[in-house]
């Protein structure tokens, strides 16, 4: 019996669907994550912005938030690649943490409405995507 006859026997099955959706939702957000990391690393290195938004002239709290995202954003996305739980579970915390700040505290990023949206969006279209993907596997 050659290779190709075995190969060519095996069915593609629909049965994984959600699953796959899930883990290409998860790699786009790792792509998302990278892209937000360096940008927070850029402007802590002063790669964007002026002379008057230098890391050093803004607040404490802006320089915590911003190192905070920093590094979490880029650790988030290590896990999110391969899919691991805890990548879900530390893109989940730079979620929430996002929409927090610009929810109870405005005076840190400016309290914009639209981030927490997009962030509350992102953040329900996981849950939906990681619902549908339990949902397929037997009990």
């Amino acid at each position: 019996m050659s290779v190709a006859a075995i190969s060519h026997g095996r069915v593609e099955s629909g049965d994984n669907v959600w699953t796959r959706r899930l883990v290409l939702f998860l790699r786009i957000m790792a792509v998302v994550s990278v892209a937000k990391g360096l940008y927070h690393w850029a402007q802590v290195t002063g790669f964007v912005g002026g002379e008057d938004d230098a890391f050093e002239n803004q607040s404490m709290a802006w320089q915590s938030a911003t190192i905070y995202f920093a590094v979490i954003e880029l650790v988030a996305a290590v896990g999110l690649w391969p899919a691991t739980p805890w990548g879900a579970v530390v893109w989940l915390t730079t979620v929430v943490s996002m929409a927090v700040i610009e929810l109870m505290f405005p005076a840190i990023y400016g309290g914009s409405i639209a981030i927490v949206g997009v962030e509350a969006l992102m953040l329900a279209a996981y849950l939906a995507l990681a619902w549908m993907a339990a949902r397929e596997r037997p009990p």
